[in-house]
């Protein structure tokens, strides 16, 4: 019988879990450990955010779900994990203070990232003067702030909202952009749009970046840039923005930041939601001696390194190539080990990266968030059944960002009959200009906004709650 433990249960985790538990049967444990209960989908809490959509239609018990497919749930947090040795081992703590080792066969980290407010002064709903909508308690708090802001327009007076990125690494600049068109929105569905003023403030080297590098899409037979795309809709519904911007500080009411041509500057909000960059779950790796390994098995940032060339890092913008992402997410010196979604470490970032003349790292983290962690976490899971049914000795299955496509729906607003959302699909998700003359095939890469597209967004909410809870048919549902 082989064990294996699933470390995280998001998109990545539970796809592979559910996938795992389905080819292995009885006869083999899955085991998932987490510190949540709840599975959370995130990509609607930019609508909890503003107040749209109610949090518990967010999330469900992860309890009931792992018993009906008979997967062991564990409700804790790995704090060390131990690939040395003849035993290899899990160490989580519960929420009690606990804790128990749990012996491994094969693991896959799913574990998601650490949200690293502390990189900027100031930053997050907890101990700074910000929000955020990277969790559902935060996204409450989020939108409870952001009706305050509501109230006091409609006392008559006016509002600075600032949106964006709260670091010049951070990623999910997609979801910023998501949260600032439905606040836009909500605001004139409120009647008070004109008492704000809205500020957009990102580190992407230009707009509609979204830390992919761009893109460019074919509509009507013309070529369209994501950064016309974004300045458009900006222009369109009065939305200033700041671009290429580090945000040093953020205090009350007020942050400040330095641009990539060393511009310093401030803005004022009675509101900000701030989304901040992202690190590597701390969690321990130690030899069967209880030697520190973690510089052998992660990056600087804590992730954990697998079949990529980290070495390409060092090497000019141009020089990078799309032999440089990982294939198999196969840990390279504990073969039994795999790293899936946001818990992988890239080789380096899709987006050109530059510094201020001041030295500040300016540069958007590559996104390794939704359709491609569910794709990553699946591809682990197949490779892992292989290995165990098949004796492969080595990952037969490949998902490199380099070679698969995904499809994104920004939200521009949640109404069934006012809303919109922007369509856009990209193939590769990293762009290959030696195959593809604006990096990816433009046979699909597309893009188009409308009503349309907000009911494929409301519809995808339903459909992946239905699958993550492994409902009749899950697996016929395309990661």
């Amino acid at each position: 019988m082989a064990r294996i433990v699933v470390l995280g249960a998001g998109f990545a985790g539970n796809t592979a879990a559910l996938n795992l538990k389905k080819a292995l049967g009885g006869r083999h444990e899955v085991i998932v450990v987490t510190p949540r209960k709840n599975f959370s989908y995130v990509p609607s809490l930019v609508w909890v955010g503003v107040g749209s959509m109610k949090p518990e239609k967010t999330q469900f018990d992860l309890t009931p779900v792992y018993k009906k497919h008979g997967i062991i749930f564990k409700n804790g947090a790995a704090e060390e994990i131990h690939p040395d040795g003849q035993d290899q081992f899990v160490v989580i703590k519960y929420p009690d203070g606990v804790k128990e080792s749990i012996n491994y066969d094969y693991l896959i980290n799913a574990t998601g990232p650490k949200l690293n407010y502390s990189a900027t002064p100031g930053l997050g709903p907890d101990s700074g003067y910000s929000d955020s909508i990277c969790t559902l308690p935060h996204a409450v708090k989020t939108r409870d702030n952001y009706l305050k802001a509501v109230d006091r327009m409609k006392q008559g007076k006016r509002q600075k909202f600032v949106v964006g990125t709260g670091h010049g690494t951070a990623t999910c600049q997609g979801a910023a952009f998501e949260f600032i068109h439905n606040l836009e929105f909500d605001l004139n569905m409120r009647g008070v749009r004109n008492m704000a003023d809205i500020t957009w403030i990102s580190n992407e080297p230009s707009l509609g970046d979204f830390g992919v590098g761009g893109v460019i899409v074919k509509k009507s037979g013309n070529f369209v840039s994501g950064k016309l795309f974004a300045e458009s809709t900006f222009l369109e519904k009065g939305i200033k923005w700041v671009e290429r911007a580090h945000v040093r500080k953020v205090e009350n009411g007020s942050l400040n930041y330095i641009t990539i041509d060393g511009a310093e500057g401030g803005l004022e909000f009675d509101f900000a939601m701030l989304i901040p960059p992202f690190a590597g779950v701390p969690i321990s790796y130690r030899d069967k001696n209880g030697n520190d390994i973690k510089n052998q098995m992660c990056v600087p940032s804590g992730f954990m390194k697998v079949d990529a060339d980290y070495d390409s890092s060092a090497r000019p913008f141009d020089e990078w190539d799309t032999s440089d992402w990982p294939k198999t997410y196969n840990n390279q010196i504990y073969k039994n080990i795999f790293a899936a979604g946001i818990a992988f470490a890239p080789p380096h970032p899709i987006s050109k990266p530059f510094k201020s003349p001041d030295g500040t790292s300016i540069v958007p983290s590559p996104p390794r968030t939704g359709m491609a962690s569910g794709i990553i976490g699946h591809t682990v899971a197949m490779s892992i059944i292989d290995m165990i049914k098949k004796g492969e000795k080595e990952p037969a299955h490949y998902a490199s960002m380099s070679k698969f496509g995904a499809i994104c729906i920004t939200s521009m607003g949640k109404s069934l009959t006012h809303g919109s959302a922007a369509l856009l699909t990209m193939d590769p998700v990293v762009p290959d200009y030696e195959k593809y003359k604006f990096g990816r095939n433009l046979n699909y890469t597309f893009g188009d906004i409308g009503l349309a597209g907000h009911w494929v967004k409301y519809m995808l909410h339903y459909l992946f709650l239905w699958k993550m809870k492994g409902k009749f048919g899950w697996h016929i549902i395309p990661d």
